[in-house]
């Protein structure tokens, strides 16, 4: 299939997911929502434009480290912190995907906006991190870090494919932000409906980008 297709194969599986989720059906929840990542997993896949095959590689393993916090995120409570570790090895991945190539080097200015906005978010969520506090500022580290090197790269390179990667990355972290903000701050009605709105684009945005 064309990645096309798969794109709208995985945008009608994620409104399946969310529709789903937010009317409690959890066996349809537990298939659409493994299955949306599968399949953009087959978009990055069947990228036919040449790119660097390690950028290649590095977001497929990202990808494949999302669908393993997408199952984790969905069994009982205790396997949350192996979701975590598994989102955290994903960010790590897209981390070393738009890392600057040779001649290439990151922009302080372009840091400052995702380094104050990463700061006042775990400002909000520490005092209900508990014994979590330090893993959450890592992921917190690792996934504003992820959104600065999309940034950087977008602002070195130009072009279509950084400029989705960055939206992706910008999408991912918001889905992650409203996720650690009704788990560990306030609860919010729609959490699901926003978590989900946001993470599934931002995964298909980055792999569109490949």
């Amino acid at each position: 299939m064309t990645a096309a297709v798969l794109s709208a194969l995985a945008l009608v599986s994620a409104g399946l997911t969310i529709g789903s989720g937010a009317k409690t059906r959890r066996p349809a929840f537990y298939f659409f929502k493994p299955l949306t990542t599968v399949l953009v997993i087959l978009v990055a896949l069947s990228a036919r434009t040449p790119v660097p095959a390690a950028y290649k590689a590095l977001v497929l393993a990202g990808l494949l480290a999302s669908l393993a916090g997408d199952v984790f995120l969905m069994l009982p409570e205790k396997w949350f912190p192996a979701g975590l570790v598994s989102f955290l090895a994903a960010h790590v991945l897209y981390i070393l995907a738009f890392r600057p190539g040779p001649g290439q080097a990151l922009s302080a200015p372009v840091l400052l906006p995702f380094l104050i906005y990463g700061l006042l978010m775990f400002r909000m969520l520490a005092p209900g991190l508990g014994k979590l506090k330090l893993p959450v500022l890592v992921y917190t580290a690792a996934i504003t870090a992820m959104a600065w090197l999309a940034a950087c790269r977008y602002v070195y390179m130009g072009g279509t494919k950084p400029l989705l990667a960055f939206a992706g990355a910008v999408l991912f972290l918001i889905s992650d932000s409203v996720l650690a903000y009704d788990r560990f701050g306030r609860k919010i009605e729609t959490a699901q409906i926003i978590i989900l709105g946001t993470y599934f684009p931002a995964q298909l945005l980055i792999a569109l980008s490949v």
